[in-house]
């Protein structure tokens, strides 16, 4: 009785230890995949942020710090463009305009949410979701973070160039996953690497052409 009771505890303790060595092995494991699968979806909003930065800038020559702005750019504003009519090889077509005193340019106006972001299309409830950072609501209980925005000036060869950045923490979109695997992320960005904990596009510090962090 005694020796089949201890089997049975043995082979409990054995299957607790099966597990626990599995769960150690596979909790760095699931830590780096969901932790990819959001920063990706961070990366890709920041992404749409940027061209809609881009967009405004082409409008006024300067970047936002404000969501409401940019916001309602990219949803109500015109933005101007200029087109060639007829090739300069055309001889024919441009004796035409010629003949009718017209300019080889034409200006036209689009839509600023139907060119800023190219190819891909954006509905108006997917712009008023573009100041939030996704998977912050599932990270923090609920309550959605909004990516970290500002605009400024840097001098550049004694000329003063427009900046802009944006960034989301990884503490913004990952602080509901193992804690001591954030904090080792965390550090190995900030003090091995030497980059932002996160995900950055932009620098209001220098001119950097709007590249992101993991470029």
């Amino acid at each position: 009785m005694k020796k089949t009771l201890l089997q049975i505890v043995l082979a409990i303790v054995m299957v607790v230890l099966a597990y626990m060595l599995y769960d150690s092995i596979m909790t760095p494991v699931r830590f780096d995949k969901t932790t990819e699968a959001r920063k990706a979806a961070v990366i890709e909003r920041i992404i749409d942020i940027r061209s809609a930065q881009r967009g405004y800038k082409q409008v006024y020559g300067t970047y936002t710090g404000s969501f409401d702005t940019l916001i309602n750019f990219v949803l109500t504003a015109d933005m101007e463009f200029e087109r060639q009519l007829v090739s300069n090889d055309d001889s024919v077509g441009l004796a035409r305009l010629k003949k009718l005193r017209k300019k080889n340019i034409e200006k036209f106006t689009v839509k600023a949410i139907d060119t800023v972001f190219g190819a891909k299309k954006l509905t108006p409830e997917q712009i008023q979701q573009l100041r939030y950072i996704p998977y912050s609501a599932v990270a923090n209980g609920g309550e959605p973070v909004e990516f970290i925005m500002g605009a400024a000036e840097v001098e550049v060869g004694n000329v003063k160039v427009p900046v802009f950045e944006a960034k989301a923490p990884y503490k913004a979109f990952l602080l509901d996953l193992n804690e001591q695997l954030l904090i080792n992320l965390i550090d190995e960005q900030k003090n091995v690497l030497r980059n932002y904990p996160g995900v950055k596009v932009g620098d209001l510090t220098q001119a950097t052409n709007d590249a992101g962090n993991w470029e």
